[in-house]
């Protein structure tokens, strides 16, 4: 039959060592070792997707540091670069309904809208 063995900390100084315990003693809680707990993750809400809507872009004249289009579509938007010589001339900011703010588009971005108005 196998023993039961426990830390035997009674002695005075740092001379702890282990015993067998006692056939007549029943192993204690602190003595017994550490419980095992399994949490569980709550459960993640369902997200309903948005429908996807047009984007909503606003053109900005660098140079003349004045609001070209506000709140207009795609079409609207590369109609409006049309005018400008250069990409750097403007910037396009896209609107984003999930922050409620305009965020400027990266040049990649823009440079994509700009070959878009040659092709219009």
């Amino acid at each position: 039959m196998a023993k039961t063995w426990i830390l035997d900390t009674e002695t005075k100084g740092t001379g702890a060592h282990i015993a067998p315990l006692p056939r007549g003693r029943a192993a204690s809680p602190r003595e017994r070792g550490l419980d095992t707990v399994t949490l569980r993750r709550p459960e993640r809400p369902v997200a309903q997707p948005e429908p996807a809507s047009a984007p909503t872009f606003r053109v900005v004249d660098v140079l003349g540091a004045r609001v070209v289009a506000e709140h207009v579509d795609t079409r609207a938007a590369i109609s409006a670069l049309a005018g400008m010589r250069s990409v750097h001339d403007a910037r396009v900011y896209a609107w984003v309904p999930a922050s409620r703010r305009w965020r400027l588009l990266t040049l990649a971005e823009q440079r994509s809208l700009w070959d878009m108005r040659r092709i219009s």
